[in-house]
C-alpha cells in the first residue's frame, strides 16, 4: 500500500518534553541527567517527571509524601510548580513555533498544532528537524513533533515518537511517509483509550462493543459509529483514516464559565483570611474574563472543608448571585463575591478550599440590559472609565508580573504562611527567572 501522504495539507503537533521539568532545567543545568519531579499545588502530587524519574518507577499523580523518602534517598529532586516561569517560557516557545506556519493553534501550555499547506513535495522531516532545533536553541526546551494528515493522526504520531525512541531518535514521527501496513502495526499496538478525544467512558463502551485498539476504531464502519455514538466520535474514526474533520482553532472559542479556585496551604478558620483568598481568586477570574472579551451575568462563591477527613465537621456551601448588568469589572465582581462569602461563611469550621465561578458569560457588545437596573448599577458594571482602569491594571500585571497591582480586598501581600495561610504551600519553589527583576539569573565571571 502507498503512504498516507495524499493531501496537500498536513498537521504537525509540537509539544514540550516533560515541559515543567524542562523549564526548570533551562536555568538550572545541574538538574540535567537527574531524577526530577514537579509537584502540584501545595506540593501535593507529582504532575511532571523527567525520564530519569520515570526510570525510578515514579508514577504520575502519586502523592509525594508516599514516595519522598525512597525517592530522595535515590538522589531524586522535587520542585514546586513555578507557574510564572512555565507560562512565560510557553509563550516564548509558541512564538518560535508560530514562525514556521501562518496557521497555529495553541492547544495547551506545552502543545501547539500548526498546519502546512502546499508543502506536499518538500521534506517534512527536514522541516521538523529545523523547527525542533530552533525551539531548543532559542528557548532551551526540547520538543517532540508528530506529523499527520489530520490533527488526530498528528497527535498519535507525537505519541509514537515518544513511545518508540529507538526507531525515532530525533523525537519526530511523520505518519505521512509511512506505508499503511506499518501504520496499521502501530495503530494495533495502541489501546483505543489512548486515541486523542476518546475518554475513559467512551473507551469502556468501545471495548464492550469489540473495538479494542486504534486500528479497530479506524476500520469501524461510519454508519455503525453514528448509530452507537455521537458525531464527534465518528469524526475521530474518520480522522484515523486520514480524512481531516477537525480544523485548526486559531482563535479558541470563549469559555462558557470561568473557575478560579485553590486549596489552602493550611486549614482556615478566620473570615478575614477567606475574604482575602476569595478576592484574589475573583481578580484572577476577572482578568481571564476580560482576556476573552466577555462579561459575566452571575457569580458563584463556594467553600469546602476537608472532604476526606472524617474527623472534621463537613460543610460545603455555595451561593450564586446575579448582576443587574453584565460586567467584567474586578471591583464589581469582588464586591459581589464578598457579599456571597458573608452569606455562606459559618464559624466553627476549618476550611480547606474556596473559589469563585463566573457564569452566564456573554461577549462584550452582545449583552442585554435589565429594565430594572438603576443608573448606579449600570455605571458600575459598564462604565468606560472603569473599563479603562481594568485595561491598565491588566497591562501592568501582564508586563510586570501577576499582582503588581491588586485590590485592597486581597490584603497586604506577605510570603509568610502564618500571615497569609491561604496562599499555596510551595516550599520547593525556584525563582521566577524571567518575570521578576529581583530574580533574574546572574552570570558571574569565574
Amino acid at each position: 500500500m502507498s503512504s498516507m501522504r495524499q493531501s496537500d495539507t498536513v498537521f504537525a503537533l509540537i509539544d514540550g518534553n516533560a515541559f515543567y521539568v524542562s523549564c526548570e532545567r533551562v536555568f538550572s543545568p545541574a538538574l540535567r541527567q537527574r531524577p526530577v519531579v514537579v509537584l502540584s499545588n501545595n506540593d501535593g502530587c507529582v504532575v511532571a517527571r523527567s525520564n530519569e524519574a520515570k526510570t525510578l518507577g515514579i508514577s504520575m499523580g502519586v502523592p509525594y509524601f508516599k514516595i519522598r523518602h525512597a525517592y530522595e534517598q535515590g538522589g531524586g529532586i522535587a520542585l514546586s510548580s513555578n507557574y510564572s516561569l512555565y507560562s512565560d517560557l510557553s509563550s516564548r516557545m509558541m512564538s518560535v513555533i508560530g514562525q514556521y506556519s501562518d496557521r497555529q493553534e495553541i492547544y495547551s501550555i506545552d502543545e501547539s498544532f500548526i498546519e502546512w499547506t502546499g508543502f506536499r513535495h518538500l521534506d517534512l522531516d527536514s522541516m521538523a528537524r529545523d523547527l525542533r532545533k530552533q525551539v531548543d536553541r532559542w528557548t532551551g526546551i526540547p520538543v517532540g513533533i508528530g506529523i499527520g494528515p489530520t490533527k488526530t493522526l498528528a497527535k498519535l504520531a507525537n505519541r509514537l515518537a515518544k513511545k518508540h525512541p529507538d526507531f525515532m531518535p530525533a523525537g519526530i514521527c511523520d505518519l505521512t511517509s509511512l506505508p499503511e501496513p506499518v501504520l496499521d502495526t502501530y495503530l494495533a499496538s495502541l489501546d483505543v483509550g489512548e486515541v486523542w478525544g476518546i475518554g475513559s467512558r467512551w473507551a469502556k463502551k468501545l471495548v464492550d462493543l469489540g473495538v479494542y485498539t486504534a486500528l479497530d476504531l479506524r476500520q469501524v464502519d461510519p454508519v455503525w459509529m453514528r448509530r452507537h455514538f455521537n458525531g464527534s466520535l465518528e469524526r475521530t474514526a474518520l480522522e484515523l483514516r486520514g480524512i481531516a474533520c477537525f480544523p485548526l482553532e486559531e482563535s479558541p472559542p470563549p469559555k462558557q464559565q470561568i473557575v478560579s479556585s485553590r486549596s489552602f496551604g493550611q486549614l482556615i478558620t478566620r473570615q478575614e483570611a477567606l475574604s482575602e483568598a476569595v478576592s484574589t481568586y475573583t481578580a484572577r477570574a476577572a482578568e481571564k474574563l476580560r482576556q476573552q472579551h466577555s462579561r459575566a451575568r452571575a457569580l458563584t462563591v463556594f467553600l469546602h472543608t476537608p472532604p476526606f477527613n472524617s474527623r472534621e465537621p463537613q460543610y460545603h456551601p455555595s451561593v450564586t448571585l446575579r448582576f443587574a448588568a453584565s460586567t467584567s469589572d474586578t471591583l464589581v465582581l469582588t464586591s459581589a463575591a464578598l457579599n456571597g462569602l458573608r452569606r455562606i461563611w459559618k464559624p466553627g469550621y476549618r476550611y480547606q478550599k474556596a473559589g469563585v465561578m463566573l457564569l452566564d458569560l456573554v461577549s462584550r457588545g452582545e449583552e442585554s440590559l435589565s429594565l430594572f437596573a438603576d443608573e448606579q448599577e449600570l455605571a458600575a458594571g459598564q462604565s468606560p472609565s472603569r473599563q479603562a482602569l481594568m485595561s491598565v491594571m491588566d497591562q501592568i500585571n501582564r508586563e510586570m508580573g501577576r499582582e503588581t497591582l491588586w485590590t485592597a480586598a486581597q490584603g497586604v501581600k506577605k510570603s509568610q504562611a502564618n500571615v497569609t495561610p491561604w496562599r499555596m504551600n510551595r516550599q520547593r519553589l525556584t525563582p521566577a527567572y524571567t518575570t521578576r527583576w529581583d530574580q533574574l539569573p546572574v552570570a558571574r565571571a569565574i
